[in-house]
């Protein structure tokens, strides 16, 4: 299996955990404890899909199309999932130590949650649009704008999660819970596409170019 469908299947995979970790029947289901370990193995999955983005795009990092972009947005996207590792696993800690554990089982790490957006923004920005909107047709012409969506999820789930502990209400333990599964539900739709076609969105175009000259040359007898 190629190094793009081991990425895809580490993202998907941990979008799963965290677009189940959220429900509440899910939590009643296997416990608080277990929940909160969902939530800490689908942030170590990230960070490996992470860091097996920004081995993809390491090659490209100075060059032109936006091979550079690509970089970027693997690398402050594979630093937000190191901020996600350090809240689940305190989340997980706290969890199977303490009698008293707060529903909500994970708050959004604001940090991680900024490091999604930018990267999120920086991979939009560097795909083919017209204006705001991204041009469609082609494999995975959708991915950078679901992803950016997934991002800003996140987002809203981090300003919600903050409020929950003090003076939130339960609307806002909903709102912090529902966007996380969304924005998972949004990275988890971009994992399993790249897995089908072993195709990644934000692979520089140069790149994309060289590996189609050498499916033709290895073609041709």
């Amino acid at each position: 299996m190629s190094r793009s469908r081991w990425m895809a299947l580490c993202f998907a995979l941990g979008s799963t955990c965290f677009l189940i970790g959220p429900f509440p029947g899910y939590a009643q289901l296997v416990g608080d404890s277990a929940d909160a370990v969902t939530f800490f193995i689908g942030s170590i999955l990230f960070t490996a899909g992470g860091g097996l983005q920004s081995w993809l795009a390491w090659s490209e990092r100075h060059s032109p199309g936006g091979g550079g972009a690509a970089w970027w947005a693997a690398i402050i996207q594979s630093a937000g999932t190191v901020f996600f590792n350090v809240t689940t696993y305190q989340a997980m800690h706290t969890a199977l130590t303490s009698p008293e554990y707060n529903k909500l089982v994970w708050r959004p790490d604001w940090r991680g949650s900024i490091c999604f957006l930018v990267s999120g923004a920086i991979a939009y920005r560097a795909s083919r649009r017209h204006g705001w909107l991204p041009v469609r047709g082609g494999a995975g012409w959708w991915q950078p704008a679901v992803n950016l969506l997934g991002c800003v999820f996140f987002g809203i789930s981090a300003v919600a999660g903050y409020v929950v502990p003090s003076t939130g209400s339960m609307l806002d333990q909903a709102a912090a819970n529902w966007n996380t599964s969304l924005g998972a539900a949004c990275f988890l739709a971009c994992a399993l596409d790249t897995l089908h076609t072993d195709r990644v969105s934000k692979m520089p175009l140069g790149r994309r170019l060289r590996e189609l000259e050498h499916k033709l040359e290895a073609d041709v007898p």
